[in-house]
């Protein structure tokens, strides 16, 4: 490092976000930016550490002390270029990724590690404002012809390398605009839209054709796909909902939260959605239901839709302040997690379970909780109800952020006769290859539901075995 010790002497400096008062009035992105200067400080603190963690914590394993040295320096082009040598979408992980890297930072054995998240993103916005970031077609194109189904960052990340190998690549998306999960599933003022429009028009100039409001398996049949294409990547996501089976749920007021989200953002972008279809949380007491990031950003959400109250709720028991004994550095830390939405005002409780949905005229009003405890039998917990500890909330808006429990099987998976493992996801070797020749998969159709950074991985290591497998002359 150009300044092995300036941890000890730059403290943190998060950049920190826009006031409450002001944010919540908008969708705007919350986290501000620092200037040049202090940020090339804070990339100073990234100590000459001898085994970088951090690397080992980073799932596209970014090579963080290298493009922090070269931040400190000023050298912004060379820091983009190294950051890009492993991470397709650093604006994206810049901005939404719950940072391993950083819990497994040396610095964070003292909880203040180096921000590298922070760090990544200012470094990609740079290079897009200085025109680092332009387009570079492969000069030689192979013949070979991909189709990868899912617009999100798993999708993205395969079409991008694919791509950058010379194969001609479609990217197909069933809604109106790429993106994915990115574009719908992530609130505006976590990540800009915009933000995902500046990559994708890069990637399309680079030769990637971009096929959207295209449904492979109803709009186009799975077989005429496979008869043109020489190999398909299916990177179509985890979007089946974890549901709760209670009286009271088919109540009109009760909704899962990518419903919620999704509409949201698309009226963001200037959608027009029907009065009586609108999902509004305005003037309403909420309840979130779920206490994890699809949880977090219904709460933002809710907040700038003029909620009367926010309560989210979650089954399990509430996480530590500090690392537990059996969770150490340098492994994520199973810790309470206070998002900037939570800050805006929310109420937020555990170990609760919702016993059912109670409503007059077909509307929900309330909703009946019940205390549980969980308790260590034969190496496994067990939930147990708390007696006499029930009760009713008010409740005009029910959002159910529960989780993801596979990919959709309607479509593209039935049609093709795609096999599925135990926990109902695409099922897939070590080449990532289905059961079907020349069908790989990727991302959270095939893992379940992760982080996006898991799916850029898991875009990228496929996009690889795609590629040996076009090489070797297999069709």
């Amino acid at each position: 490092m150009g300044d092995p010790k300036g941890f000890l002497k730059i403290k943190k400096k998060p950049a920190g976000n826009r006031p409450i008062h002001e944010r919540t009035d908008d969708y705007s992105e919350v986290e501000q930016v620092l200037n040049s200067e202090d940020r090339q400080l804070q990339a100073s603190r990234c100590m000459d550490c001898g085994i970088p963690f951090c690397h080992w914590g980073c799932p596209v394993d970014n090579l963080i002390p290298e493009w922090n040295d070269l931040l400190y320096r000023g050298d912004w082009r060379g820091a983009s270029e190294r950051l890009h040598h492993t991470n397709n979408f650093p604006e994206f992980t810049g901005r939404i990724c719950p940072a391993p890297c950083e819990h497994s930072c040396v610095l964070n054995i003292d909880g203040d590690p180096v921000t590298i998240r922070e760090n990544e993103a200012a470094i990609v916005d740079k290079a897009f404002a200085e025109g680092y970031i332009k387009p570079n077609p492969p000069k030689i194109r192979t013949g070979k012809k991909v189709a990868v189904i899912g617009s999100g960052p798993a999708g993205m990340a395969a079409a991008d390398q694919l791509n950058k190998a010379g194969h001609t690549v479609t990217l197909f998306e069933k809604d109106r605009k790429a993106g994915g999960l990115l574009r719908y599933g992530i609130p505006d003022f976590k990540l800009n839209k915009h933000t995902i429009d500046r990559r994708l028009k890069i990637m399309m100039a680079e030769g990637i054709e971009v096929k959207t409001e295209t449904e492979i398996g109803k709009d186009i049949s799975g077989k005429k796909i496979m008869a043109k294409y020489d190999a398909l990547c299916l990177a179509i996501g985890a979007m089946h909902p974890r549901d709760l089976d209670i009286d009271g749920r088919e109540l009109d007021g009760v909704h899962f939260a990518m419903d919620y989200l999704t509409q949201q953002n698309k009226v963001n972008e200037g959608a027009y959605v029907a009065y009586d279809n609108r999902i509004t949380a305005e003037n309403r007491h909420v309840l979130v239901i779920g206490g994890g990031d699809t949880g977090s950003d219904c709460v933002g959400t809710a907040i700038r839709q003029g909620a009367k109250s926010v309560s989210q709720i979650e089954i399990l028991p509430k996480p530590p302040e500090q690392r537990a004994g059996d969770n150490p550095w340098p492994y994520f830390a199973k810790t309470l997690k206070t998002s900037t939405s939570h800050e805006e005002g929310c109420e937020r409780r555990w170990s609760l379970s919702t016993l059912r949905f109670l409503g007059m005229q077909q509307r929900v009003t309330h909703a009946e909780l019940e205390e549980v405890k969980w308790e260590r039998l034969n190496g496994s917990f067990e939930m147990k109800s708390v007696p006499g500890s029930t009760e009713k909330i008010e409740a005009e808006l029910i959002l159910l952020a529960m989780g993801f429990v596979h990919p959709v099987h309607e479509g593209i998976l039935t049609e093709l006769g795609i096999s599925l493992n135990s926990r109902k996801n695409i099922d897939i070797n070590p080449a990532m290859v289905t059961n079907v020749k020349k069908v790989f998969a990727a991302g959270d159709a095939a893992s379940g539901a992760s982080l996006v950074v898991n799916a850029i991985a898991s875009g990228r290591r496929a996009a690889k075995k795609i590629d040996e497998f076009l090489l070797s002359g297999n069709r």
